[in-house]
C-alpha cells in the first residue's frame, strides 16, 4: 500500500495506490472557490489552507480505501516543483506520516507524477510514446522511453497553456479557473470568427504570449459592450488558437521522431477540443487531468524510497532550475 500526498498548488490531496497501480482511493479537496475572487491562486492563502486540509484529507482516503495507516508500506509526497510555501505543507506531513511509523518515504517530481497517471489500472500504458504535459504552470513534450524516465523535447518560452487560459479568461471578465470557463463559454462561440495567431518558434517550443497579446488587442477595441456581446465568439477563437498550437507541435514532433504513439497529460488535457483535434492520442482519465494524489502514488513506484530518518533532511523546490 502507498500513501501519497499532493500539495503543489491548489488542491489537498491525498490518494491509497497499491504497488500493481489499482487505486484503491484518491480525494481531491480544491481551493478553487476561494481563489476565484482573486483571478488566480495567491501562494500564501494556498499555504494555510492546505494546513487546515491535509490531515483530514489524509484520514478520508485512508477510510475510503478500507484500510489503517498500519497497512501503508511507504509514504509518496510531491516534493516539486509548485508553489514552495504549498509543497512544505505536504513534504511536512509526509514525513510526519512517515517518520511515526519508521516507514519509507518517497520523493516525487510533479511532473513525472503527471506521466504516471498513465500507469494506473485498469488500462495502463506502456512506452515508450510521445508525452504532451500541459498545465497551469508547465507545458513541455516529452520522450517517455521507460516508467520512471523521460527526456524534454519542448519547453514553452513564455506562459504556459494552463496560465494562457487563465489569463485570457481574466481578459474577458471571466471566473477562475480560466480553462473550464472558456471551454465552458466557447461551446455557444464560433471559432472562426477572430483569426488570433499561432508563433511558431524553433524546435519544437511553445509561445503563448502572441496570441494573449492578440486578445488583448482585439478585447481593446472592441470595447466593452462589443467584447460582452462577442465573448462566446472571442472565447472559442481563443481556445482553437491554443488548441492549435499544441496539436502543431505533436504534429511536428512525431513527423520527426521516431514515436508512432501520442499521450496527452495535465489539467488541460481535459480539454474537450483538445481531445477531438487528438482522436488518436491517449489522454489521462478525467479525474486524473488536474493534480491528484493518485498519480503521485503512481510515480513513487519508480524512484528510490528514502528509508527512515534520512527523509527528516528532505526540502521541496519550486522550480526545476
Amino acid at each position: 500500500m502507498i500513501l501519497g500526498i499532493e500539495t503543489s498548488c491548489d488542491e489537498t490531496a491525498a490518494a491509497v495506490v497499491t504497488s500493481d497501480g489499482r487505486v484503491l482511493s484518491s480525494l481531491v479537496s480544491s481551493q478553487a472557490d476561494l481563489h476565484a475572487r482573486y483571478g488566480g491562486v495567491v501562494p500564501e492563502v494556498a499555504s494555510r489552507r492546505h494546513l487546515d486540509l491535509v490531515a483530514p484529507v489524509v484520514r478520508e482516503a485512508l477510510h475510503a480505501a478500507g484500510v489503517s495507516l498500519d497497512r501503508v508500506e511507504y509514504v509518496a509526497v510531491t516534493q516539486g516543483p509548485g508553489l514552495v510555501g504549498a509543497l512544505l505543507v505536504g513534504v511536512s506531513a509526509a514525513k510526519a506520516l512517515a517518520w511515526a511509523r519508521r516507514l519509507p518515504l518517497a520523493p516525487v517530481d510533479h511532473l513525472e507524477g503527471h506521466i504516471a497517471s498513465l500507469y494506473l489500472e485498469p488500462d495502463p500504458l506502456e512506452p515508450p510514446f510521445l508525452c504532451l504535459l500541459a498545465s497551469g504552470g508547465h507545458t513541455l513534450l516529452l520522450a517517455v522511453y521507460e516508467r520512471g524516465r523521460s527526456e524534454r523535447l519542448g519547453t514553452t518560452l513564455d506562459d504556459a497553456a494552463g496560465e494562457a487560459f487563465d489569463k485570457g479568461a481574466r481578459l474577458l471578465g471571466l471566473g477562475y479557473p480560466g480553462g473550464a470557463e472558456i471551454e465552458r463559454i466557447a461551446r455557444d462561440g464560433n471559432p472562426d470568427s477572430f483569426a488570433f495567431p499561432v508563433a511558431r518558434v524553433p524546435g519544437l517550443d511553445f509561445s503563448f504570449s502572441g496570441v494573449k497579446t492578440a486578445l488583448l488587442y482585439a478585447v481593446r477595441d472592441l470595447g466593452v459592450d462589443e467584447t460582452e456581446r462577442r465573448k462566446a465568439d472571442l472565447a472559442a477563437s481563443y481556445q482553437r488558437a491554443l488548441v492549435r498550437a499544441l496539436v502543431q507541435r505533436i504534429d511536428a514532433a512525431v513527423s520527426g521522431t521516431s514515436f508512432d504513439r501520442v499521450a496527452v497529460v495535465g489539467g488541460v488535457a481535459a480539454n474537450s477540443e483538445l481531445r477531438a483535434a487528438l482522436p488518436n492520442a491517449r489522454f489521462a482519465p478525467l479525474e486524473l487531468c488536474t493534480d491528484n494524489a493518485a498519480m503521485i502514488a503512481s510515480q513513487a513506484r519508480y524512484v528510490e524510497a528514502l528509508p527512515y530518518p534520512r527523509y527528516l533532511a528532505l526540502d521541496a523546490y519550486a522550480s526545476l532550475s
